[in-house]
């Protein structure tokens, strides 16, 4: 399986020399969740995307700093971009800003959520079973740091995942395109250190609880075989 890496952004310079950026991190979960995958990264954030959506099987966009809704011509371009991807049938996933702007592309809508910042291990429960999700769960604990979110879903749109304070947690489009708000891709450690850093930007008392909450175990390496199943279906 040949998988493209939408990356939208950079791990802190003082964090990367530990735990890499985005596309080390994808490429190391998904190694250790057992799957045969040959990755190229496009540095969407420089502008660079693949001159054809065939280059690869599927496509996973990260996360970012940025939102989708800043006035900037990459973010622009990366919504031209997964509209191809969707009009061609493309398997994509998306994570955190990859999830935000797979909607906003295709006609939903982004903004702040009135919960504000989440951050640390949130548990959404399973709406919809699929079969790509094996091994099956009722709920899901991922590790999450946003304070945007998907608050208007396209048309036909399923909701896979939801919990109260993110009724979007967890999308699917079709046979071919799934995205989520948490971050599969981030390990405790790799939280805990960029809390440590976001003092000015977060509230204490959310940093304080979100730091607390890394105390319990995390689906993240089922769910990155969650995403190797959805990808390679039908691929063969």
């Amino acid at each position: 399986m040949r998988m493209g890496i939408l990356q939208c952004d950079d791990v802190a310079a003082e964090l990367q020399a530990e735990f890499g950026s985005y596309p080390e991190m994808i490429e190391s979960r998904l190694s250790n969740a057992e799957t045969d995958c040959e990755f190229v990264t496009y540095r969407a954030i420089d502008g660079i995307f693949p001159q054809s959506v065939d280059e690869c099987d599927g496509y996973i966009a990260t996360g970012s700093r940025y939102g989708v809704n800043d006035n900037l011509p990459w973010i622009d371009k990366l919504e031209t971009f997964v509209v191809s991807l969707a009009e061609k049938k493309k398997k994509y996933v998306g994570i955190c800003f990859g999830h935000q702007i797979l909607a906003a592309a295709l006609g939903g809508e982004v903004k702040a959520s009135d919960h504000g910042w989440t951050v640390g291990i949130t548990k959404n429960r399973i709406d919809v079973e699929k079969a790509w999700m094996d091994p099956a769960l009722k709920s899901l604990k991922l590790v999450a740091c946003h304070q945007d979110q998907v608050c208007k879903i396209p048309q036909g749109v399923e909701v896979l995942a939801s919990s109260g304070s993110c009724p979007y947690y967890m999308l699917q489009y079709g046979c071919h395109m799934m995205s989520i708000q948490g971050h599969p891709e981030f390990s405790k450690a790799f939280v805990n250190a960029l809390l440590d850093g976001a003092l000015d930007d977060i509230p204490a008392s959310r940093i304080r609880d979100g730091k607390a909450s890394l105390a319990e175990d995390a689906d993240d390496l089922l769910f990155m075989r969650w995403i190797a199943n959805f990808v390679t279906d039908g691929l063969a």
